[in-house]
């Protein structure tokens, strides 16, 4: 029997155990695969706490990225064989052993790219992805401010933005963070707990500003990070790590320079298997050619996935995490 971590009522870290499941066969256009390596992200959080509601209820299997190898494939599946190499983004379920899914949700991970990092790296690096170059289409000689730079997303996104060109300000909570960030592209980092970071932006870019904010914090950073940003800049809110952003008026954004707003997921960037095929091998691209490199950081075993959220929740953690089946 697989094993799999459930979700059978919404609350902490230990509202998640570990049950026996029946995987089953797999039906037409799905594939079974055996997990090698699962990401562990703040997404699993909301869905684990209840602030985003699962699509078919309790109980839950969390996780929403994962890598493995193909074991069995249902009719009609095209592009893949038994024991080829995969990895996902887009399909909850992931904190198990096995699973089902279907196969168009999957791309073959590439020679140079171990399961370890396509794992950690699919759901954190598509983000940045389509954050650099779809979102906010980031240029030479752009400024960008990054909160959690010292995150899983907040790595890659640093090494991506450098290599584009920008001019890359992030924000942490710690020397130890900062000097992590610094260490993957970013050109300044401001400790949030210590210094305001609306006057160390100002102060970084002589009070230019910013072209574009990126923002996955939400309360917390809200609504100062659009004092950051320079008239018709955009502010991208993509999560909210400390609760989240309060009703704002669309009047204050005219009041603070006619600035674009935008609250973009990745779901809805790769709907398409075209878009999911281009964003993929972009990010392949970066980490295969060395531009971006993924450093996994924290590894739980798969009966720990509790630890693992409690130590992402208390801000313990830097980088990628996984778990380990």
């Amino acid at each position: 029997m697989a094993k799999a971590i459930r979700i059978h009522a919404h609350g902490g870290p230990d509202a998640m155990v570990m049950e026996e499941v029946d995987v089953g066969a797999p039906g037409v256009g799905e594939v079974r695969i055996r997990h090698t390596a699962i990401g562990v992200n703040f997404i699993d959080v909301y869905f684990r706490t209840g602030l985003y509601q699962a699509p078919n209820g309790l109980p839950l299997t969390p996780g929403h990225e994962a890598a493995g190898v193909v074991e069995e494939l249902g009719a009609d599946v095209e592009g893949l064989k038994v024991g080829d190499r995969v990895a996902y983004a887009s399909a909850i379920g992931a904190y198990a052993t096995e699973r089902v899914m279907a196969a168009e949700k999957l791309v073959k991970i590439p020679e140079g790219v171990s399961d370890e990092e396509a794992a950690a790296m699919m759901l954190k690096g598509m983000t940045a992805e389509y954050l650099l170059r779809r979102t906010f289409p980031v240029k030479p000689g752009h400024t960008v401010l990054y909160h959690a730079a010292a995150g899983g997303v907040g790595l890659i996104f640093g090494q991506w933005a450098k290599h584009l060109g920008a001019t890359v300000i992030g924000t942490a909570g710690s020397a130890d963070k900062i000097e992590l960030a610094k260490a993957h592209g970013f050109d300044h980092v401001i400790n949030y707990r210590t210094q305001n970071f609306v006057d160390e932006v100002m102060a970084i870019t002589g009070g230019k500003k910013c072209d574009v904010v990126y923002d996955s914090v939400g309360n917390d950073t809200f609504p100062d990070s659009l004092d950051c940003l320079k008239a018709r800049g955009m502010f991208v809110s993509f999560g909210q790590s400390s609760g989240p952003i309060p009703p704002v008026s669309l009047a204050t954004f005219a009041q603070k320079g006619s600035l674009y707003a935008t609250r973009p997921t990745l779901f809805n960037y790769i709907a398409t298997r075209a878009e999911l095929e281009e964003c993929a091998g972009a990010l392949f691209d970066v980490v295969k050619t060395g531009v971006v490199k993924i450093e996994i950081n924290q590894r739980y075993a798969l009966a720990d996935a509790g630890q693992a959220h409690a130590d992402l929740e208390g801000r313990k953690t830097t980088g990628t995490t996984i778990l380990v089946p």
